[in-house]
C-alpha cells in the first residue's frame, strides 16, 4: 500500500480538525477503540495482504481501512500534542 504518499494529504485534511480539539475531546479521541469484530477482520486482511492472498475487492476494502487508520493516527497524534502542550502551560 502507498500510505506514505498519502500521509501529507491526510495531514492537511486533519489540520482543521486538530484545531477544533479541546483537552477533553482529545482525551476522548485517544480513548477510542475499534470494534473487536472489525479489528479481527482488519487483522486477518493484514495477514492475508502480506501473504498476497487478498482478492481485488478485499484489497480495495483493506486499502480503505489503511487510509482511515492513517487519518485517525494523525488526528490522535495531534490530540497527544495538544494534551502535552496543555500540561506545559
Amino acid at each position: 500500500m502507498k500510505t506514505v504518499k498519502s500521509a501529507p494529504v491526510l495531514d492537511q485534511l486533519v489540520a482543521p480538525l486538530g484545531d477544533c480539539l479541546t483537552p477533553e475531546s482529545a482525551r476522548r479521541l485517544l480513548a477510542l477503540k475499534p470494534d473487536p469484530e472489525l479489528q479481527r477482520r482488519v487483522d486477518d486482511m493484514a495477514t492475508r495482504h502480506t501473504e498476497g492472498q487478498l482478492s481485488p475487492e478485499e484489497e480495495a476494502e483493506y486499502g480503505g481501512y489503511v487510509y482511515f487508520d492513517t487519518f485517525l493516527a494523525i488526528l490522535k497524534s495531534r490530540a497527544r500534542q495538544l494534551l502535552a502542550d496543555s500540561r506545559g502551560e
